[in-house]
């Protein structure tokens, strides 16, 4: 697939989005945005037609969520980003914290509600699903039918062969709250999903893997057969020719938006703008897809069925995702990592 999108990404683009190349006078955006596979599609493909397009320059700014929520702190009232790319729970601090500047409206138009971030201060750029990540194969010789619901990680017959990444990573912690959801509770009450953790979960568990690089390893080498994981991650690894498969549990798999947002104060806020709303295109939200395993926030982004195999498209799997209150889960984060440390990955 990257062989075919990244010549075409060589290509001129035509399409116009209303900044021009006149308008932008070699002006430059600062995007802070995640590095390795990102950064590279970026800079090989995104950034180079947005600067055909507006004449502007893009200076790419690496890190991941946490490194640049940190920037954004330490630059306070004097921002140096004038965009923001970082996963949605971080994303709603620098929401609260007024380090993002209003998504205009007509940035949406086209897109899934799920791409809505509180008061319309971000805006998502791609969804991950997360679910339960597995071995086809190995179901399948151990007679065993697919997975179906989150209740399935305290299946006595996965004892040993199960991975989740602890909740200080974005699927363990959707791991715990779905697994509280199941048993009553939720975000304002989440002691059910320790409870379910502790006394059926944890005895198939055989490692916490925060590593997705590790979590490959594991399937590769048959140790495990069941992980919490998501969408994009998995196709990664089936796109290596792994049998993996993924499952949406019938409770709903839970959405993980890689969001973006208009840094507050910034020198050139409608280039920012104009930017945010290039990456939500249907063409460039092909690329994110094919090339990211990010489900398209844009509704008429066209997939071949190949292309979309496990990802979260179309409103049958966006529409059914369990969004997370961030607000609620932020204050509280801090006391879970602490008694998930003292009673859970012990």
């Amino acid at each position: 697939m990257r062989s075919t999108l990244l010549a075409a990404g060589a290509m001129t683009l035509a399409a116009t989005f209303g900044t021009t190349a006149a308008q932008a006078e070699e002006k430059t955006v600062y995007l802070a945005a995640y590095g390795g596979s990102t950064e590279t599609l970026f800079k090989e493909v995104i950034i180079p037609k947005w600067e055909a397009k507006t004449g502007a320059k893009v200076v790419y700014v690496s890190g991941n969520s946490t490194d640049t929520l940190a920037k954004l702190r330490a630059q306070e009232g004097a921002q140096e980003i004038d965009i923001a790319f970082i996963d949605d729970g971080p994303m709603t601090q620098a929401i609260n914290f007024g380090y993002c500047d209003t998504v205009k409206e007509d940035s949406f138009a086209e897109l899934y509600e799920a791409a809505r971030m509180p008061q319309n201060k971000a805006i998502g750029i791609g969804i991950v699903a997360t679910g339960l990540a597995y071995n086809a194969e190995m179901f399948a010789a151990n007679g065993w039918e697919a997975p179906s619901s989150w209740a399935d990680l305290a299946d006595p017959k996965f004892k040993g062969k199960v991975a989740i990444p602890p909740i200080t990573n974005g699927y363990g912690l959707h791991a715990l709250i779905m697994a509280a959801k199941l048993n009553g509770g939720g975000e304002t009450n989440i002691e059910p999903g320790f409870e379910a953790f502790q006394n059926e979960i944890d005895q198939n568990v055989l490692v916490y893997e925060p590593s997705s690089g590790k979590m490959s390893e594991l399937f590769q080498n048959g140790e495990i057969a069941l992980s919490v994981w998501g969408s994009g991650r998995l196709k990664s690894l089936a796109d290596t020719g792994f049998p993996g498969a993924f499952a949406y549990p019938k409770e709903g798999a839970v959405n993980l938006l890689i969001a973006a947002c208009p840094v507050v104060d910034s020198d050139v806020p409608e280039l920012a703008q104009d930017f945010l709303q290039f990456m939500v295109s249907a063409e460039m939200q092909q690329y994110f897809a094919v090339e990211k395993g990010w489900g398209p926030v844009n509704k008429n982004t066209e997939l071949t069925a190949e292309q979309i195999g496990a990802l979260p498209v179309g409103p049958e799997r966006v529409d059914t995702l369990v969004n997370i209150d961030y607000t609620l889960v932020n204050e509280q984060r801090g006391a879970w990592t602490q008694k998930w440390t003292r009673q859970i990955e012990r």
